[in-house]
């Protein structure tokens, strides 16, 4: 698979411009394509650190498997979220800008924030591996990521959206909510949540925490996997952002976006889009 430089890509990416679309790929995806977007992304990551950016923790993207068709991508993907892109809200109302950002899109979604690292072997398939990946979270919240692509019309497959940071643009967490808050069975709790968005007043897409790869400790599972894989851990203290609840919406200047949340007691959002 013939992929862009690192350097074209995050050009690109803060330039918010589209670079030429790929031709179309039909098939299973190939290993070693993925294994190719991985070292660009990894490209990316020591460009931004080469300048003074910090990891702050990581997205999962497309865990959300009834949107899968939408986009031709039949796999989660992951990759770093940046302290210049990360902000902790004080409260439940933000504005953003959405300059320079190509083609962005809003994604509502439930946010972890680790005390420690997850072991390896924590991957959520059993009662065992949950508990430990509990044991690991401080907190938890409701977020809005604003995900963008370089690819004209949002046309790609999952090397190509891994490659270009994995469509990451900015992320807006909302007040942080101890796991205990969650009650006995937080895992359960996350994947019952309802969510509703709104788009200036009008009901745009409903979720739910199960459409996550079954829930959003699910999914977390899901990374600890695929980084272990690879020989890597998240580290103690990062922030980990699910995956979308409903269909990723476009954003425009002007519009106010708002969330409510029922099943677990995390405060909806509202965001203003200039």
């Amino acid at each position: 698979m013939d992929l862009p430089t690192p350097e074209a890509l995050l050009a690109a990416a803060e330039s918010g411009r589209s670079l030429p679309a790929p031709a179309p790929v039909s098939g299973p995806v190939d290993p070693a394509d993925l294994d190719a977007a991985l070292r660009v992304q990894a490209g990316i990551a020591a460009l931004r650190r080469a300048r003074g950016e910090r990891q702050a923790g990581w997205k999962i993207g497309f865990t959300n498997r009834t949107i899968w068709p939408l986009y031709g991508v039949h796999q989660p993907i992951w990759g770093p979220v940046w302290d210049t892109t990360l902000v902790l809200l004080d409260g439940t109302e933000d504005t953003v800008s959405i300059e320079r950002l190509p083609e962005p899109r809003l994604e509502p979604e439930i946010v972890i924030g680790l005390k420690a690292s997850p072991p390896p072997d924590a991957v959520a398939r059993d009662p065992a591996s949950t508990a430990a990946l509990l044991a690991c979270v401080d907190w938890v919240a409701h977020g809005f990521e604003i995900v963008v692509s370089v690819w004209p019309g949002w046309k790609f497959d999952a090397p190509r959206g891994i490659a270009a940071q994995a469509l990451h643009g900015r992320l807006r967490v909302g007040p942080r909510v101890p796991l205990a808050a969650l009650g006995a069975d937080p895992a359960g709790a996350l994947s019952a949540l309802r969510i509703v968005l709104s788009c200036d007043g009008a009901r745009v897409a409903e979720g739910i925490g199960a459409n996550v790869l079954d829930g959003p400790v699910q999914a977390l599972g899901h990374l600890v996997a695929g980084l272990a894989a690879r020989g890597e851990r998240i580290a103690a203290g990062a922030v980990v952002t699910t995956g979308t609840l409903t269909d990723a919406q476009p954003l425009a200047r002007g519009q106010a976006w708002r969330t409510t949340i029922a099943g677990a007691p995390l405060p909806g959002l509202s965001l203003a889009v200039r």
